[in-house]
Parts: C-alpha cells; structure tokens; sequence
C-alpha cells in the first residue's frame, strides 16, 4: 500500500468529510487516552459515527476496497499462519494470497491506516502486506468461527489446570467453591461463550448438565444445535459465575432462579434473562438474549404483508379498547407489542407497562417489573397504573380472570390496551377470554382486533433449491391442482452455516372486529363461528399467510405446516 496516503488519520479524514465535528473528535481521542482502545472504537461507542460510516469513508479517502466476509472460507494455510490472539489484538484477519503473489498476504482489516498491525503480521509471516477494509463486528465474527472454539477450549483447560493445583494445595485444608470464583479463565469462558452465541443470531444458550460433561447449546432461528462439550467439573464455576453476573444467591442450589444480566458485544447492547434450575446432574442454565435494537423495529421490519399491514394500521388507529398479540412462546409477540408501543411513543402520549419480566428498556415508556415477593402481580399493578392518568397500557400477559377483568374496565373508561395471550388462533382468544369468566358484552365492546402470530424460518437465498409442487402440496398451499407451481427446498452453505435457512419472519392472522362480529361474541359463539364469520369479512388465516410466503419461495412447505393447524 502506498503510504503517502495515511499522511491523514481517521480523525482528521472523518472532520474533513463532516461526519463528526471536532469536539467530538477531541472527546474520543481523551477517551482513546484513558482506555486504550482504538480511536474508531471510541467514536462508535460515543455514538458520533457507525462502523459502516468509518468503513466508507476509508474506502473512499484511501481507494482501498472494502472485503464482506459473511459465510468467506479462509484456507487454513492461510488462516493458520497467525494465531488467533495477534488477529484479536490488531482486529485483522488473512484472506488469501494476492494472485499469482505467494508473498503478497491479503489482510482485512477495520483500521487499514494501522501500521503497527501491518508491520506485526508482515513480519509474522514474512509476506507484503495489502490491506482490505472490513468492520470491527464482520472481522469478530469471523475470528469467531476459526477460533473460538479453540479459546474456549483453552480456557476450559486452563480452568481444569489451575483448580486442580488449588486442590493439591488445598489438600489439607477445607476451601469453598467460592474462593475460585473469580477465576480469570471462567470469566473469560463465560464471556466467549455469549459472544459466540451474539455472533452466530442465538436467541437462547443452554448449558445443560449431563451425567459426565457439560453440553452447550444455541438456539438459531428457533432450532437448538451443540456446540460445545466440556468436562462436568466446569460446571459448579460456570453456574456460580452465571450467578453473580445475574444477581443470584450463589449458596442456593436447590431452588430454581431468575437473574437478568446487560451485557455489550460488538458495541450492541443486549438483555440477557437467565433461568437457573437444580436437575440430577447439577444446575442447568438457560440464557434468553435479546438485543434493545431488535425489539424495537418499524412496522415495516415486522414482515407484515401490504394487506396486513393496512389491517394493523387500522386496528392501532382505535383511540381506545383492546389489543391482543397471541402465539405461543418465542412467536415474536412481544417484538410486535414494543414496535406498537413505539408508533405511540411520544411526548405527548403517556405509555406505562406492567411486565413480567421487562424485556427491553425503552426510553420515554414507564415500565413496571411483576414482582410475586412485594405482592405486585399483574392486577395489583393494573390498579395502581389506572391512577397514574396513562393513555396506553401495555399488560405483558393476561393470565386469570382478574387481570383480564381490569384490562377490559380500563378499556372501555378511554384506555388503548395492549396486551398478549397464548392461544392457537385469533378466534380462539375470544372464547378463553369468555372461559375466563369475562361477560361476552363487555367483551364485544371492548377488543378492537386480534392478531395471532408465528415466525417461519426464511430460506438461504443462497443455496435454495427449486422442484415442482407434488399434486398433495398444491392442495396444501390451497392452488388449482392445473397450475405451475415451483417450491424451494433448502441445500445449506457457508452462508447460513449449512442448515439452508438464514433469519425468521413474522406469519400473521389479524381479525379485526367489525358489528357482525360482535353481534356472535355477545351471543358467546364459537371459535369456529367467530372464524367462518371473519374470513367472509377478508381475515386470512396462518396458513393463508404462510402459503404466501411459500409460494414466493421465501419459506417452505415443512415451514408452513409447523406453525399452522387448520387445513
């Protein structure tokens, strides 16, 4: 690279461009100052730029081009010619060797104007050094996957070693668990391991105790895979580090806790929930993340379809009444409950929740946490949130008659409602509410729309594979058995991690009440009566909306069938 062109540092290339201003620029290098981090880290964290910001303005102000690094296999030749603690340090990784030049080493690299890094690696592997841009989290990702096992592994063992000389030296006196809790290793093996799970879109990790090893496990895009087996001696110091992180009682090891842990991986911020539970082998962790961004999306980021996001425009237009998000567990209800709730958020409109727990902090919206030892439950905070003058009140979860009850007084003394229910169809939360002991007319005049809710996972655009719909498949997908029809099937690739899918996306079956519909509710109809009644008035069912998505080769047939019932 030709070095006249680094005559200019990050900073200076940012305020020439207008990106930050100069205040900003002397706010992060005192912060580099003090921590000790790279000055682009710095302005992230400040919040002055993004990485895709510094990113493009390197590409632009240096002519070096940028590299994307998702799904990229490094040969191991090439991978391996540096240990994974230098690439950490520098936040670099190799590429390959430019072509036709086996002493020519492509670097990708978040700071190319870092000589040091280049002057490190170049004399490591005794190659030239040309650089390409990538971010601090591509790079991180990337490490992740060559050698994070491998850190894990070592910290595991690291772990093993330095207990097992505590012990021998220990021998003759009685020492707790405690004592080593502060074990550096564990601390670093429990940090990796919510990382890793950060990177590869976990949305829950599990350590689960078996009889001789510790299993870990991440759930991506809603389907549980191992990725790591340790010794079971690891276990009591990962539970008692899990603990303290959570804010638990570490010398409680027979009752089942819940702790909640903040924590920050590639300058994202993420919520953890963590559930301990004694089972025969030893506690079992489960840690659900959720990060505040993604909780938080647009109307649009929901993956509602044109016809069902008119529908749920129309139904958030009521002034008052209820709303109700129902789906089972992990369906995406309260991702669409927090992006409802921040359509209202504003100055003027006063938001309070009653939760149980509070999933993401949401500035400018009062949350309130359940809490079973001060006697707050969900009706007990529904009464004292009536007095607090609130315009919308979002109840995490209707439970028992009380709750419901509350909800629907509110609703009709001026309130909007939100809140969410764990039922199989939209019709089918009408008569639990009914079977709950709520009165049917109360009911008809107060629920203003429901939506049930799925997540489907989306196929690899990569590596999808098309086929014709079998004669049965076309009747599943409710087309003329004449038609054409092609359907995917998914392949797997270095893109999605060989499972053939890549993210989720929302299935929606949103009923909005109208006159007729009411007319059946104070009668105490059926489900099924409710239903016939909103698909002639143009409801479209889960299967109806899964079919779409089917059809349009984002999902398949298995897909669809796993989250809708009727035929």
């Amino acid at each position: 690279m030709d070095r006249s062109n680094t005559n200019y540092r990050l900073g200076d290339l940012l305020v020439m461009r207008g990106i930050i201003t100069k205040e900003q620029l002397q706010a992060a290098l005192a912060m580099q100052q003090k921590a000790h981090r790279q000055l682009g880290e710095c302005l992230v964290s400040l919040g002055a730029v993004t990485e895709d910001d510094i990113v493009n303005v390197l590409e632009v102000q240096l002519g070096i081009s940028r590299i994307d690094l998702r799904g990229i296999r490094i040969d191991p030749n090439v991978i391996g010619l540096v240990s994974g603690s230098v690439l950490r340090r520098h936040t670099v990784l190799p590429i390959t060797f430019a072509e036709g030049h086996s002493n020519v080493l492509i670097l990708a690299m978040a700071n190319p104007m870092d000589m040091v890094a280049q002057d490190d690696i170049s004399i490591i592997t005794n190659c030239s050094i040309e650089p390409r841009i990538a971010t601090v989290g591509e790079i991180n990702t990337v490490l992740d996957r060559y050698f994070g096992t491998d850190e894990a592994m070592s910290a595991a063992e690291q772990y093993s070693k330095e207990r097992e000389s505590q012990l021998q030296q220990l021998a003759a006196a009685t020492a707790s668990e405690e004592s080593e809790l502060d074990n550096a290793p564990i601390v670093q093996l429990v940090r990796s391991i919510i990382e890793q799970a950060v990177r590869q879109r976990a949305s829950d990790i599990h350590f689960d105790a078996l009889e001789k090893q510790l299993r870990v496990r991440y759930r991506v895009d809603g389907v549980l895979s191992e990725k790591m087996m340790y010794d079971i001696s690891l276990l009591p110091a990962i539970v008692t580090r899990v603990k303290i992180l959570g804010g638990m009682d570490i010398s409680e090891k027979r009752k089942p806790q819940d702790g909640r842990i903040t924590t920050t991986v590639d300058r994202n911020e993420y919520d953890i929930r963590v559930s301990v539970l004694p089972t025969s082998y030893g506690e079992k962790i489960v840690m659900r993340l959720a990060s505040t961004v993604a909780l938080t999306r647009t109307k649009a980021e929901l993956g509602m379809q044109d016809w069902e996001l008119e529908r749920f425009d129309h139904i958030l237009s009521n002034p008052n009444g209820i709303i109700l998000v129902t789906g089972p567990t992990g369906s995406g209800k309260s991702t669409t409950l927090y992006t409802a709730l921040s359509e209202f958020n504003r100055e003027s409109v006063n938001i309070i929740t009653v939760e149980d727990p509070v999933e993401a902090n949401i500035p400018g919206i009062n949350q309130v946490q359940v809490n079973p030892k001060a006697d707050l439950s969900f009706a007990a905070a529904l009464r004292a949130i009536l007095r607090q003058d609130p315009d919308i009140i979002m109840i995490g979860e209707i439970r028992d008659y009380e709750t419901a009850s509350i909800a629907v007084q509110a609703s009709i003394t001026g309130h909007l409602v939100v809140s969410t229910l764990h039922t199989n169809s939209s019709a089918s939360t009408i008569t639990r509410l009914l079977d709950m002991g709520v009165e049917s007319y109360l009911l008809a005049d107060s629920v203003v729309g429901v939506i049930a809710q799925r997540l489907v996972r989306k196929l690899c655009k990569s590596c999808r594979k098309p086929r014709k719909a079998s004669a049965a498949e076309k009747q599943l997908l409710g087309v003329s058995e004449a038609e054409d029809i092609t359907v995917y099937t998914p392949c797997g690739c270095p893109l999605c991690g060989e499972t053939g899918f890549y993210g989720r996306i929302g299935v929606y079956e949103i009923m909005e009440m109208t006159p007729e519909l009411k007319k059946i509710i104070t009668a105490r109809g059926s489900a099924e009566q409710i239903k016939e009644k909103a698909l002639k008035q143009g409801m479209r069912t889960l299967r109806m909306s899964a079919a779409k998505y089917v059809l349009d080769g984002v999902t398949t047939i298995d897909e669809m069938l796993k989250v809708s019932f009727e035929g």
